[in-house]
Formats: structure tokens, sequence, C-alpha cells
């Protein structure tokens, strides 16, 4: 892979005008495509084949769309002392309805002080109009959201309190704001202060956004073709851009150590990709195992937001690969701080003089103090395994008391947390996750009847309202509501108690869906996928990470700290997320359970970049103890080589990562948390202090390989065959004499 890699780095940086014209050209196509054949983006969640589902369709053909569209609830609370029936509240309640009843877009809107479908508290001092659309929510438009949130303005001005909720009026995940781009500058910092040179720092950046470009336009564009969830782009972005710009991070600083050992410019292009590029491939690929393993839990809105942020990943890998050599070509010795310059960079000819070499040892100012803390883990190494172990182990606590759900808390002091407290207090948590029970068939309404009697008598149902049928009397509908709320584990038992007990009759098949059924249906599966798919992706890693450092325990130990890392990620996620500690400080907006489908996404992208780190840290270890390092000296060294890097990556990655977390969609915030301080976990605990201690307690059997898996191939991810000879005397003109050992 490592000679392979040479060549295309070298064609790349040889051909760099052709390489960049052509990634402008598909930056260019992929834009215009967004802009001209994007379309709609859905906003819910839900499992084809799932009860809740199907009923879902059925119900839409039977009863027409507006039944299972979108809905808003406006509640109206008559001031204190006073009823909301009162005469003069009663005629400013009709008018409010009459107003929402022609709101653009809706169907219509109920009236809750119509006696025969009353929507009234008990005390009377509250009801709520429920504004019906004939689409989802991710159809509604801006401007009818506009619509409704002006309506419910003006509608205060009788003297009522008027609030509204619903899923119509969720907002979209947005891709760009003021938080990311914070996020970018400050990893172009952090460029900067790691090279010493704005121009480096300044093309690392560009090349990184590119790829991200691609690969978001081409999704945008994607969404005409088929529905896509909303947050797919935006994870693709945040996903995208954090390992462009560590993926090209590690090749430029293969490229500037080259120029220091005196190689051209096309020369150290070429070796900085066929060696460092050999790791990127191999992380980007730990990567792409992971998010396109989400498709194997049989859920086709994630396994969508995995497979395109896998595309994401691929075109970032292409990028560091070819753009960034091709540019690398432009800005040649620039890459390099100025007082670095004085060595001369001459371009390829027939021989090129072995300029004096900056010895591996001799790196950059400020290194001391990573020698220093690699000797220190290393010869401490049980002090420092076991209290990198213990801090993570207190902050994952939370994590085994997570709860997940996909009825998502509106952020606090918005008028859909408002609306929410005043059908919590007047109306009970149950009106907020309301059951349907579907029975359908010819003879559904005789048996509707006995349904709805026999579902008010279970536990923990407040209201069974009397069936409803359709106008051709083909299907019937009954709303439940529970006495608990949508994340109580009673409404979980109830949804089961209905389909176990309520059974169907001939002529009449019975469902239960509504959104609160459909969140259920939705965790619960993917609450069972998780396992599942952590065992796949965790088992390929471990393939992979095998062929990589011809050793197995080397893979254990990543992948046990990876585990600490996840579990500690987890903890800090439902501590702020579900607990609510330190909520304000990162703008949480609202706590309670996570959202059920977090955790599994979560896992997938923190797994892939958490395995980059393994792959990029001890790859350096490996190279050093290949050429016949001791064991404790090789990790000293690789540490010293790799750690600095890793540490910018890592500080870069956390920022990006952080910037959607402040002012992002509310889907996105825990997840962005998450891998922000799981990236921070990972990194400067795990892989820094734990595996290279742990590695220092096994000493030579850290690299040990069974006789019976010798004959497995070998992935050359530090360029040791480059070492031996380059991939044609034509490619790199220099003779494999004059490349030192242990580049």
């Amino acid at each position: 892979m490592a000679t392979l890699l040479h060549r295309l780095g070298l064609a790349s940086v040889r051909h760099r005008l052709l390489v960049t014209v052509a990634w402008l050209v598909a930056l260019v196509a992929v834009g215009v495509g967004a802009g001209t054949l994007s379309g709609a983006t859905a906003n819910s969640f839900s499992i084809p084949g799932q009860e809740s589902t199907t009923a879902l369709s059925l119900m839409k053909e039977k009863f027409g769309d507006a039944s299972a569209g979108a809905t808003v609830q406006v509640v109206l609370e008559a001031p204190a002392g006073q009823k909301i029936t009162d005469p003069a509240n009663a005629a400013e309640v009709a008018q409010i309805v009459a107003t929402l009843g022609k709101l653009p877009g809706a169907v219509g809107a109920t009236n809750p002080l119509d006696p025969k479908a009353p929507a009234v508290s008990r005390d009377q001092v509250a009801a709520y109009s429920s504004v019906t659309y004939p689409v989802q929510p991710s159809e509604v438009t801006d401007e009818q959201r506009a619509a409704v949130t002006e309506a419910v303005e003006n509608a205060r001005a009788g003297g009522l309190t008027v609030e509204a909720r619903g899923e119509a009026l969720s907002n979209p995940a947005d891709i760009g704001g003021a938080s990311e781009i914070l996020g970018v500058v400050v990893a172009l910092i952090v460029l900067a202060l790691t090279y010493g040179s704005l121009v480096a720092a300044g093309m690392n950046l560009l090349t990184a956004i590119a790829g991200v470009g691609i690969g978001a336009a081409g999704i945008v564009t994607l969404t005409g073709f088929t529905e896509l969830q909303s947050t797919t782009p935006i994870l693709a972005v945040m996903l995208g851009l954090a390992v462009g710009i560590d993926y090209a991070l590690f090749i430029v600083t293969r490229f500037r150590h080259e120029l220091r050992r005196g190689l051209p410019v096309e020369a150290a292009a070429a070796m900085a990709v066929g060696t460092a590029g050999s790791a990127v491939v191999t992380a980007g690929l730990t990567v792409v195992i992971a998010l396109a393993g989400l498709s194997v839990v049989g859920i086709p809105f994630l396994s969508e937001m995995g497979i395109a942020a896998a595309a994401t990943i691929v075109i970032a890998v292409l990028v560091a690969i070819t753009l960034v050599p091709a540019i690398l070509g432009y800005i040649g010795s620039r890459a390099l701080p100025r007082k670095q310059r004085a060595v001369p960079s001459v371009e390829v000819g027939p021989y090129i003089p072995p300029a004096p070499a900056v010895p591996t040892d001799d790196l950059p100012a400020g290194r001391g103090f990573i020698r220093g803390w690699a000797r220190v883990v290393t010869e401490q190494r049980w002090l420092s395994l076991i209290a990198a172990v213990a801090v993570l182990a207190v902050i994952a606590i939370p994590f085994f008391s997570m709860k997940t759900t996909l009825a998502q808390r509106a952020a606090e002091g918005t008028t859909q947390a408002r609306a929410q407290a005043i059908i919590d207090t007047r109306f009970g948590p149950g009106v907020s996750a309301p059951l349907l029970v579907l029975v359908d068939g010819p003879k559904s309404a005789g048996h509707a009847a006995a349904v709805q009697k026999q579902v008010a008598t279970l536990p923990g149902v407040a209201v069974a309202l009397p069936a409803r049928p359709n106008k051709e009397s083909s299907a019937a509908l009954i709303t439940i509501i529970p006495a608990s709320g949508p994340e109580d584990q009673k409404t979980v038992d109830l949804v089961h108690a209905i389909r176990d007990q309520v059974a169907d009759a001939p002529g009449a098949e019975v469902y239960v869906t509504g959104n609160t059924a459909v969140s259920i249906d939705v965790s619960q599966k993917l609450n069972d996928a998780l396992p599942v798919y952590l065992g796949l992706v965790v088992g390929l890693a471990f393939v992979l990470l095998v062929l990589v450092f011809r050793s197995l325990l080397v893979p254990v130990v990543g992948v046990l700290g990876f585990l600490l890392t996840i579990g500690a990620a987890f903890g800090a996620t439902v501590a702020v997320f579900q607990w609510g500690w330190a909520a304000d400080a990162v703008n949480a907006g609202s706590t309670g359970p996570i959202l059920s489908l977090a955790p599994i996404i979560i896992v997938g992208i923190l797994f892939g970049l958490a395995m980059d780190y393994q792959v990029f840290l001890v790859s350096r270890m490996h190279e050093a103890h290949a050429h016949g390092a001791a064991p404790q000296t090789a990790i000293v060294t690789g540490f010293r080589q790799a750690a600095p890097v890793v540490i910018a990556a890592a500080t870069i990655m956390f920022a990006v990562f952080a910037a959607f977390v402040p002012e992002g969609n509310d889907t996105i915030k825990p997840i962005a948390f998450a891998l922000a301080v799981g990236i921070a976990f990972d990194a400067f605990i795990v892989r820094m202090i734990a595996v290279p201690a742990a590695l220092a307690l096994l000493g030579r059997s850290a690299w040990w390989l069974p006789s019976w898996l010798r004959w497995l191939p070998e992935l050359d991810v530090e360029g040791a065959a480059l070492e031996r000879h380059p991939s044609s005397p034509s490619d790199s003109r220099t003779p494999s004499d004059q490349i030192p050992a242990g580049v």
C-alpha cells in the first residue's frame, strides 16, 4: 500500500494543476447540483415493518392525509381567577380558532369548547386547539411555521395566555452558524501554532473545507432523489470537517519532516503520502467500517446517515492523498517556518546529494515536555494506567442510568416549553403522549366499541375516548390518554399491555400507533441493535488492527481503551443532558432522556476516530520497534514523534465538534457534545496515558503474533517498503540508500 500511495502522491504533485482543477470542477458540479436538485428532508423517525409505522400508513389510507400529518397544539389559558369557559373568554377562543383554521397549509383547527369533542381541563382554566397539516413535520415550510408564531403572538392581545407546541414547529437541522465558524477559527489557530506557518495552516484548512463541501453538497443533491433525515448533512459536515483537517495535518507534518531531511518538494510530498498517507487510509477505513456498519441494524434512516457520513470520509481521504500533495507542490518550502527554509529544496533531478538530515531525535523546540511525559508514563506504568482507568471509570458512572427516547423536550423559555408546562399542569402529562388504537377491517365498527371498553380498564389509562369510524366504516380510531408522560416507563408498559391483551377479531385487526408508540418502537429497536452493532464494528476493526500492527495485544489494548472512552463519553453526556449538570454552560436547552438514536451514532463515529489515534500513535512506536529499538525506547520514540501531532489533531477535532453544541439543533447537541468530550478523553487520557503505560507493561509481548497467524497479509502503514526501495528509480530519483532508517 505504501508503494502505491507513494506513486499516487508523486503523480498528484507532478500533475498538480490537473489534480487541483479536477477537484475544483467536482466542487462546483456538486454545488450546482445542491442548488438545483435538492429536495425536502425528513424530521421524524420510523422503521418500516413496525406495527406503529404500518398503522400510520393505514390511517392515512382510511382517514386521509391529515390523520397522519403534522399537528400543532395551541394552548389557551384564562387569566387568574377566570375560566376559559366564561362568555368573554369563550368568544375570544372562538375567534382565535377561526384564525387558526385559516393558517397557510393547515387543514383545520379544532374548537376546544365544542360540546361534542371538548378539550378543556378539569378545572376549566385551560383548553387547547389542534391545528392539523396534511404533510409530515419536515414538509411544513418556514413560512407556515412563522404564520403559526405570528397568530399566537396576535392572540395574546385579548388577555388569554396563548402558547403553541407540536412536531410541526420543530426546527430542522441547519448547517453553518457563528459557533461553527468559531470552531473553524480555533482549528486555524491550532494549525498555525503547530506549523509555525500561516500558509501551511491555510492550505490545510482549505483542502479540508473543499472535501467536506463536496461531501455535504453531494448529500444535499441526493435529497432530490430520496428522502434523507434533516440531520444527515450536518452530521456529515461535522465529521468530514474534523477528519479532513486531521488527515491533512498528518500528511503535511510528514511532508515538513521530509523537507527538513533535505528531500526536494516533489519527493517529500510523495514520501509523505506513502508513509503518513498509509496511516490516513488505514484510519479512514476504520471510520468507514464503523459508519457503514450502521446498515446492519436494519433501520433505514440510520443506514442512510451512516453511508452518507462514510462517503464524506472517503472523500476526505481522497482529498488528503491527492489534493493535499498537489497543493504542497505549489507552496513548497513555505510549509516550513521561515527560519527552517535554509535547507535548499531542489526540484527532482537525476540525482540528489544527501542534504544534512535533521536527526530523528532533534525535534523542534517544545518537544522536551512530550519526551518527559512519555518517560514518566512508561516508567510509572502501573500508577499511570490505574489513574487513567480510575478517572474514566468515575466519569462513566452516570452511563448506567441512561434513558433514551425519541420524544424531544423543548428548550426552556420557548413557547413550546411554556405550552408543555400548561398541558402538564392543567391536563396531566398523558395528554402529551396520546396513543392511537386503530381497528381496521370490514367489521371494525362493532369490534372498536369492545376494544375501547377493554382498554379503558387497563392500568395506566386516564381516558379512552369513544371510537371514531371513518366515512366508509372500514376502520375506527380510538384515542387513548395515558396517566403518564411520553418518557415514563409506565407509558411503555401500557403500549405493550394493549398489544398483548387486546386481541384481533374476525374482520377487525387492532394496531397501536401514534407518535408515542412510534418513539417506543424505534427506541426499542435501537437499544436491541446497539450491542450487535458494537460487536460487529469492534470485531472488524480488531482484524484490521491485527493486520496493521502484526500483533494481537496491541489491538486488544486499543479496543479496551475505546470501551473506556465510550463509557466516559456517555457518562458525561448523561450527566449534562439528562441530569442537567452544567447544562447552562453548554446551552443544553432542555434536559431529559437522551435521544434514542444518539448512542449508536456516537459509538460508530467515536470508535472510528479513536482507532485513528491508535493507528497514528502506535504506528510510530511500531516503526521504531521494527528498526531494532528496545520496547520502552520504541514507545518513547514513537510517542515523542506522534504525540504532538495527535494532540494538535485532537484539539482541532474537539473544537469542531464542540462548536456544534451551543447553538446547534436539539438533535445534534448531545451527539456533538459526546463526540467532543469523547475525543478529549480518548486522545489525552487513553492514548496519551493508558496506551503507552499498557504497552510498557506488556514489553516485547505487545508485538507478539502467534505463528499460526503469520500468514496474514501485512498492511505497511509506516512505509517500510519505501525504505527498502522507492517505487521505481524514475519516481523519486533518490537512491534508496539515501533514505535514512526510521523515516
